[in-house]
């Protein structure tokens, strides 16, 4: 293979809980994918080996290609890991007296988050988690500000003084500050904050203090607390994870400073002060890659679905936008980040499968194999078998060829287990039980899919659907199967297609913050004049945070391009929605009008503009401002059509294949070797060292010149 040349400037890294895929873009725009297991205790060596295979497609080192790299954008689930697990930071909390359980009573939606329908509807089925912080490291100040945001009792000094060392003498790592309507206004925690840190400096106590005010001053008091514990519990901890993987690339000659993909689709550096909006990013990626993907071939609504070893994720992107959530869920809490809308299922290609031991029907998850695979993998230590056991066991997967050959998997391993476990005790055969596993999670995807878009009023004909991660190729054909998409497509790289689109996303810091505008239908000027007003003061106090996070990084203010944005409603609805602001600066009447036109077009959008209710007036509840500095993006690979007959030394063998209770003989391709315009009719299996992608009998796979795989469904007279 010939060496080019061509620099490598952009990285893209998704650390997943079973692979870590890497992505690399050269100045020209093409790209090469690498793939790896996932190593929980050493990520950054996880990377280091997924990037040498990528690079060895080019034949370059990677302590050749480091050094060339102009940026590099990491995601994972590092954080979201060790709030699930808890073992974050001993974090102290500061608040209200007499609202010391705020925290660990949460909201009644915590008890059941992330629970199935079935175990919502029974009280004694579901739970609270352990809170972060335990009422033990909870102390409680005198201080009460009203929902207008006046001071009605002062802050005692004093008694801040006193939770301070009671916290420290607890064996506080961190202190989080969290007083009511601080957000309104936020004297009286700054002034507490302070108090704070005084009475620390005189302890000699070198620990961090985290007011709500500082990193999401927003309402709804559950929500902001959560997050900013959050920020002391696992973001802090989490930058030494990302400063050991930044250490990594500097030990390799590196430049850059390493940036990690955020909630709301944009990125921001590892030294980021609100790290906490890292959280989840993995996912986010994707979604990030579908949303540049449809614009460049102009497919307008797109339905991402990203299958890996744990878990299903979808998103909507709709007339190329996606939603975000002001306050959405995770890691069963509520929080008041802004976060990319998704919808996820506990179901992948690691998940555990158990029967059930009183109705006796096949359990899928919620818990995985993560990077050990299944029982097929003898080295994985697991004692229950996985969804990959199935695959191995159908002839879906080459046991010899599982991450290019570097894992070994044990046919004969699987079988005995799904035997032993699953078969025996649903008295069918080996190949029966599989088979229905796979049935079983491709149904429940698919209706979940259809679910997901029918409830938002629109029907799956209007969408492309982009398949992606590790485990999407294998089943893109179940849970697309009679849908009736537009398109079904594969990226050549679905692999890696989240850490594509973390090469793909913008480097953007966001700040948000919660206002309580209402401009009511009978309103005068003066009234819209003051929103703007409101507005105008509040992007402003945002746009210095961004500002203030650029320089951080190392950019000048005048590299910055600030973009605000505010959250608004018709007047007593429940939901709001975030829009993209039409002006710069909000100072006219005719600035308000533009406004409200954008929020107008952009309801009618996701609802329908028959329930648009100007006559109710409308309300302003948040104030955004996102920045962002100007960074290079990969370029979609353009190859000549080579017409519909793919290349012999495409073809590399065959193998059998079982699917409706019948062994048939599948015709095994190299993804690789097939050119574009090429297409593949099942029963075959398109293999490639990172994924597999399944093409059954009754369906075709065609390559077009973007490396982009298009799965349709053919009747028998069309085969050919």
């Amino acid at each position: 293979m010939q060496v080019l040349q061509s620099p490598v400037e952009v990285m893209g890294i998704d650390a997943g809980g079973t692979m870590t895929d890497t992505f690399f873009v050269r100045k020209d725009g093409s790209f090469v994918v690498g793939k790896a297991q996932s190593n929980p205790g050493d990520e950054s060596q996880a990377i280091y080996d997924s990037s040498v295979d990528a690079l060895s497609e080019w034949q370059r080192e990677v302590d050749d290609v480091f050094p060339e790299l102009l940026t590099c954008v990491y995601s994972g689930t590092a954080m979201l890991n060790r709030v699930v697990q808890r073992k974050g930071l001993e974090v102290g909390l500061m608040c209200n007296r007499g609202f010391e359980d705020i925290h660990s009573m949460g909201r009644a939606i915590q008890s059941y988050l992330g629970y199935a329908l079935e175990e919502r509807i029974h009280l004694n089925c579901h739970r609270y988690d352990e809170p972060l912080v335990p009422l033990a490291r909870t102390r409680g100040v005198t201080e009460r500000t009203d929902v207008q945001g006046q001071i009605v009792i002062a802050l005692r000094e004093d008694e801040v003084r006193e939770a301070t060392r009671e916290l420290v003498a607890r064996g506080s790592k961190a202190i989080v500050i969290s007083l009511l309507q601080s957000h309104k206004n936020e004297t009286s925690e700054l002034r507490a904050r302070d108090l704070c840190r005084d009475e620390l400096r005189k302890l000699g106590a070198d620990i961090p203090v985290f007011a709500t005010v500082d990193y999401y001053p927003s309402r709804k008091e559950t929500h902001r607390t959560n997050t900013t514990i959050l920020e002391a519990y696992a973001a802090e901890p989490s930058r030494a994870t990302l400063k050991k993987v930044s250490d990594r690339f500097k030990k390799h000659g590196a430049k850059f400073d390493l940036r990690v993909m955020a909630t709301h689709g944009g990125t921001i550096g590892w030294k980021a002060k609100e790290l906490a909006r890292t959280i989840v990013s993995g996912p986010i990626g994707g979604v990030i890659g579908s949303k540049f993907l449809g614009e460049k071939l102009g497919y307008d609504n797109i339905a991402c679905s990203d299958i890996g070893g744990t878990s299903f994720d979808m998103a909507i992107i709709t007339k190329g936008n996606f939603a975000i959530h002001s306050d959405p869920d995770m890691a069963r809490l509520v929080l008041s980040l802004p976060l990319v809308a998704m919808d996820s299922v506990g179901a992948g290609a690691g998940s555990f499968i158990r029967i059930d031991p009183y109705s006796k029907a096949i359990k899928l998850g919620p818990d995985s194999a993560g990077y050990r695979v299944g029982m097929c993998w003898p080295d994985s230590g697991l004692d229950t078998v996985s969804v990959s056991d199935c695959h191995v066991v159908l002839g879906y997967l080459n046991p010899d060829n599982f991450l290019g050959g570097a894992i070994k998997l044990d046919l004969e391993r699987a079988r005995h287990y799904l035997k032993l476990q699953i078969a025996d005790p649903l008295g069918l055969s080996v190949e029966d039980a599989a088979a229905g596993v796979i049935e079983l999670l491709d149904l429940n995807l698919r209706e979940y899919m259809r679910a997901t878009i029918s409830a938002k009023g629109y029907n799956p004909a209007e969408f492309v659907c982009f398949s992606y991660g590790g485990a999407g190729p294998v089943h893109t054909y179940g849970y697309t199967e009679g849908l009736g998409f537009r398109d079904v497509v594969v990226p050549a790289w679905a692999a890696g297609f989240s850490a594509f689109g973390c090469a793909c996303a913008e480097y953007e810091y966001r700040y948000d913050k919660s206002v309580d505008v209402g401009v009511g239908p009978k309103a005068g000027d003066a009234d819209k004049l003051a929103a703007c007003e409101v507005l105008s003061q509040a992007w402003s106090e945002l746009a210095a945070k961004v500002i203030e996070e650029f320089v951080i990084n190392g950019f000048k203010p005048e590299d910055v391009l600030l973009v605000p944005g505010y959250r608004m409603q018709f007047m007593g609805q429940l939901n709001d929605l975030e829009i993209n602001s039409p002006v710069a600066h909000a100072s006219t009447l005719a600035d308000w009008d533009k406004m409200v036109a954008a929020f107008n077009a952009t309801y009618a959008r996701v609802y329908a503009s028959a329930a648009s209710s100007p006559e109710l007036g409308f309300g302003v509840t948040g104030a955004i401002m996102r920045g962002s500095v100007v960074s290079s993006k990969p370029v979609l690979p353009a190859e000549e059509d080579r017409g519909p007959v793919p290349p012999p030394e495409a073809l590399i063998g065959s193998r059998p294949f079982y699917r409706h209770k019948q062994w048939q003989p599948a015709q095994i391709w190299s993804m690789e070797a097939l050119k574009a315009g090429n297409r593949v009719q099942g029963p075959a299996i398109i293999e490639s060292p990172s994924t597999t992608f399944i093409v059954p009998l009754g369906f075709e796979a065609s390559c077009d010149t973007h490396r982009l795989f298009h799965l349709k469904e053919i009747k028998q007279g069309d085969r050919t």
